[in-house]
């Protein structure tokens, strides 16, 4: 299958993975700038076109450190960039088990699993987290995932609750076409599709419709040319690498309890007493040679059904902001899912005697969990017990992705608190100073 016009991707739908910055935990401090190095090498050469290079760049990165999310969802956007589906779907599930909470990662894993037949697998996926995907998307994929009728009852309620745009009609109307239901599809691809092109776009989507055609509609969405996939390196395999490794090698950088909350709110830990600021975490940065912090956050361009410049509905749409994507790769023509609408809860990581302290902390959680990365931190005063304490909260989640990221903090031997943020915990003497993400 070429890339030429015919191919371009029929609706839009956010699968562009969450690449996250390189996690501090490891067993020595030297494999971290080479994982580092290899995982930019992975996003230059994926932003020049250059897949196989790509992929050598990000399993190496793996490889170096095979328990960071973030370069697992980098391994994975590049076997999808060059159609290995069977590898796709794997790295992208292993970032996910990792703690990777973005729901983009999770379109992506169901995307190459309904690309390999296992409808099953994705749609599970897609259950799990259907609270923080953008209906638009959610609507789509599950009618690729082999759920059409599911499909057409997201994006009609999204359609009628005021979300009118080209995309999400467009959506609905191939989802109409993949449910078998062509005369509503042939009145909804109308709404933005000329009348005498309208035939044509139905007979490209009744083609792509047959049930034998599974890889092919992911492929064409994705503009990418499937390939004969034999599925991940053995040598990379999750499964080499338990977690228990890591949980051993983070021992020495725990941040030392001295006096907490835990007996009331069983939180992860206070203000360490008469402790310098590198004193937080074993692995701060030192005065020859600062800790690498990755910051790349990719975003990608809206995609809709694609519409002749002549339809009125070819209005030349807001600027993007910029990425290191390459123009031509999938990951660029995905549209972008930010999780706005669903940003009702709070997640606590930890109290402090100070303010400082507390902003001080913040630094270190973000180095310590990528999925931070792009949040708000609010910090509340609190007082227990006659003592003053600044709660430190990270903000912008959906329920299922606040519990998701205390799941991943919890098994890190820490506390975390999921709340929404119309709640107010016990000893809060203000609502918090929210200070945004720089």
């Amino acid at each position: 299958m070429t890339r030429s016009a015919k191919n371009k991707p029929m609706v839009g739908l956010a699968v562009t993975t969450a690449l996250a910055s390189i996690a501090l935990a490891g067993c020595t401090t030297g494999n971290a700038p080479r994982a580092e190095t290899s995982f930019n090498d992975a996003q230059v050469a994926l932003a020049k076109g250059k897949v196989s290079k790509a992929i050598a760049h990000a399993e190496s990165a793996v490889m170096a450190e095979p328990r960071n999310a973030g370069y697992r969802a980098m391994l994975g956007a590049a076997y999808l960039e060059d159609g290995r589906f069977l590898s796709a779907a794997t790295s992208f599930r292993d970032a996910l088990e990792l703690g990777d909470t973005d729901p983009r990662t999770v379109l992506s894993y169901a995307l190459a699993e309904a690309a390999v037949g296992r409808n099953i697998q994705a749609v599970a996926a897609l259950d799990e987290w259907q609270q923080d995907i953008d209906a638009a998307d959610l609507g789509l994929a599950y009618a690729l995932a082999g759920q059409p009728d599911r499909g057409v009852h997201i994006l009609s309620n999204a359609l009628r609750g005021g979300q009118n745009s080209a995309k999400v009609r467009q959506n609905l109307a191939y989802t109409y076409a993949l449910q078998g239901n062509w005369r509503a599809a042939r009145v909804m691809a109308a709404e933005d599709v000329p009348a005498d092109m309208v035939d044509d776009r139905i007979g490209e989507w009744a083609e792509m419709a047959l049930p034998e055609h599974f890889q092919v509609r992911i492929a064409r969405l994705l503009q990418v040319t499937p390939t004969q996939d034999s599925g991940q390196p053995t040598n990379l395999a999750l499964a080499n690498f338990p977690s228990q490794e890591m949980m051993v090698a983070e021992a020495a950088a725990q941040i030392p309890v001295a006096e907490d909350e835990s007996k009331d709110f069983d939180l992860a830990f206070a203000e360490p007493q008469a402790a310098p600021a590198p004193a937080i975490v074993a692995t701060a940065p030192t005065a020859d040679k600062p800790a690498p912090v990755a910051h790349t956050r990719f975003v990608s361009n809206e995609v809709v059904q694609a519409i002749p410049a002549r339809s009125s509905a070819s209005a030349k749409p807001a600027k993007q902001p910029t990425s290191r994507i390459a123009s031509n790769s999938s990951q660029r023509r995905m549209a972008s899912s930010v999780d706005n609408a669903a940003a009702t809860h709070l997640v606590q990581l930890g109290s402090f005697s100070s303010q400082a302290s507390a902003e001080r902390a913040w630094t270190v959680y973000q180095s310590r969990y990528p999925q931070l990365d792009g949040r708000d931190v609010v910090i509340t005063k609190a007082n227990v017990d006659g003592k003053t304490y600044f709660r430190v909260a990270a903000a912008g989640f959906g329920a299922r992705s606040a519990a998701s990221m205390c799941q991943t903090v919890k098994a890190k031997g820490q506390g975390c608190i999921a709340y929404a943020q119309s709640q107010k915990l016990p000893g809060a003497v203000d609502k918090g100073v929210r200070i945004a993400s720089r």
